[in-house]
């Protein structure tokens, strides 16, 4: 990371532009912070000195130009870009390959190509895991909780599952029982997910108790795009879990963020759910 370049936390919704921030302000790292109108929550809005609209590429761009180039470090979610959203973020990047992302419904792929255009423009993204490292989960045991001997068997299966779909962009978490997969995280994110495995673990009409060595598992996808989808849990992911049956999450170390860790350990201290970051070799 330049220290050359003066830093722009880019704000949405959640916690997370609040932690980065104070992770920010802990080394000593002076940044500004430019609201994502509609998502930023209110301590965010109130240390903002611009607030610009989703995918207002000209407007960011505009402000970015008055504050010179910078450093940017998107944090924070978003929902889903809506059609006319995703139309005037085309409009402004004036390039055929994001006209054929709409065409194909690649927000992603648009997304990356905003992002490209502020590099083109003199400015360099950055991910929250290069600026805040210390919010990335450490590897090993978190918390009381260790795995047992079917949940080590469960996590090596979600890992190997996990590492086939990969090329295939299809999710970054599953759910193992028994070493057998029971859901796949799609577009739907893990909270929909893990409602599925609690509806598909389970007995007809929800009733009776998950396997032993049902498992949350979730790792960053190859090749996937860290600066604007790094995986996350926090003790929503938690209590979503354990709800679902979970014995425990796997979490990948060094590329995990954990939103409020104390509060996400503690939760899975009080549910009996063991947490680990893995390491897993590049």
């Amino acid at each position: 990371m330049s220290a050359s370049l003066p830093l722009v936390l880019v704000a949405g919704a959640g916690r997370l532009p609040e932690l980065v921030a104070t992770s920010l302000e802990q080394a000593g790292r002076r940044f500004r912070v430019l609201a994502i109108r509609g998502f930023a929550e209110r301590s965010m809005r109130a240390r903002a000195e611009a607030s610009v609209d989703l995918l207002d590429i000209a407007g960011i761009l505009k402000v970015l130009k008055l504050w010179g180039p910078a450093e940017i470090v998107p944090a924070g979610g978003v929902s889903r870009p809506s059609p006319a959203a995703i139309f005037n973020a085309a409009a402004a990047l004036r390039n055929r390959e994001a006209l054929r992302a709409i065409a194909s419904g690649g927000d992603d792929r648009l997304l990356r190509g905003a992002l490209a255009l502020l590099e083109e423009n003199g400015h360099r993204v950055l991910g929250v895991h290069t600026v805040a490292p210390d919010l990335l989960s450490p590897e090993g045991q978190l918390g009381r909780h260790a795995p047992d001997p079917a949940s080590l068997a469960s996590i090596a299966t979600g890992r190997a599952l996990l590492g086939a779909l990969s090329p295939f962009d299809v999710g970054q978490a599953t759910v193992v029982c028994a070493q057998r997969a029971i859901t796949v995280e799609g577009p739907e994110g893990t909270d929909r997910m893990l409602a599925r495995a609690r509806a598909l673990g389970r007995r007809p009409l929800g009733f009776g108790h998950a396997q032993p060595g049902t498992v949350l598992v979730k790792l960053a996808k190859e090749g996937q795009d860290l600066r604007v989808d790094l995986p996350a849990v926090g003790p929503r992911t938690v209590v979503k879990a354990a709800a679902a049956g979970c014995a425990g999450l796997a979490i990948q170390a060094g590329l995990t963020l954990i939103i409020d860790r104390p509060a996400t350990v503690a939760a899975a201290d009080r549910l009996g759910l063991f947490v680990v970051g893995l390491k897993v070799d590049p």
